[in-house]
């Protein structure tokens, strides 16, 4: 498990962590207090990959579009 700080992790570090986690659980060859742990941890990770995918469909849905449907460039999100 990494100590970087889930905040500070990409969708792809948080990700590929949170699936060590789950395996971990899965097998639960782990004492109770690590267990919590690891749950606490993968529900931290699981919570900035959801930030960090809304993050890109945003993104996505800003991509304005020309009448041939290919992009012109991008607008604000509306509520940011």
């Amino acid at each position: 498990m990494s100590d970087t700080p889930v905040d500070e992790m990409s969708f792809e570090d948080a990700m590929r962590e949170l699936e060590q986690v789950l395996g971990q659980l899965e097998r639960g060859d782990v004492a109770l207090d690590d267990s919590i742990r690891l749950y606490e941890r993968g529900a931290a990770l699981k919570a900035r990959c959801e930030s960090k995918l809304k993050e890109a469909e945003e993104k996505v849905a800003a991509i304005t579009l020309d009448g041939d449907g290919n992009p012109t460039g991008t607008k604000p999100a509306e509520g940011l």
